[in-house]
């Protein structure tokens, strides 16, 4: 799917900084279309409300979930090791867009919910192909959601030893659960 046209791209980055930094009610029609640079009028050409500038968002993170999956589904190293080093990762689009959606779920945009979910559920599926087991890979998206959190709240004793003794974990419960074993 070609990216949004620059100026829509522009409100709908605004808008996601306006709630991770201030909250829903200070991401105001006129808070956003300052904050990206352009009119009142030209946020209303692309977003006639700000019902449509949650629905542009909310639809923004499913684009770019679905191409996070397929990221992970090719990755070298494989999903379980591509969710959780990128769980770790806030600062970029992605994360500040995940952020913000979140922020939208602790209001009144139950849909908002509804995508973070589905979010969810794709990651975890991609991680289940890997991995054969589907509490595993439930485990391993708690993990990604946990470490997300910790990054989120900024977190400075992460690194990448902390990750890579996850994924050994995982890979042992694997092996352990594929062969009907239990892990110790």
């Amino acid at each position: 799917m070609p990216p949004p046209p620059a100026a829509r791209a522009k409100v709908l980055r605004a808008f996601a900084e306006l709630l991770v930094e201030s909250g829903e009610r200070a991401a105001t029609l006129e808070a956003v279309a300052e904050r990206a640079g352009v009119s009142k009028g030209g946020l209303l050409y692309h977003f006639p409300s700000k019902d449509a500038l949650v629905d542009g968002l909310l639809d923004h993170l499913g684009e770019l979930t679905a191409t996070d999956v397929e990221t992970m589904r090719g990755a070298p190293e494989g999903a379980a090791d591509y969710l959780l080093r990128t769980s770790t990762v806030i600062d970029g689009d992605f994360g500040v867009l995940y952020l913000a959606v979140s922020r939208l779920a602790q209001g009144p945009y139950p849909r908002a919910r509804d995508v973070l979910d589905a979010a969810q559920a794709a990651w975890t599926e991609a991680v289940r192909e890997e991995v054969g087991d589907p509490v595993l890979a439930r485990a391993v998206s708690l993990m990604g959601e946990g470490l997300y959190a910790l990054a989120s709240f900024g977190a400075s004793s992460l690194d990448d030893g902390d990750i890579d003794e996850l994924l050994v974990l995982v890979r042992e419960a694997a092996a352990a659960r594929s062969s009907g074993r239990t892990p110790a």
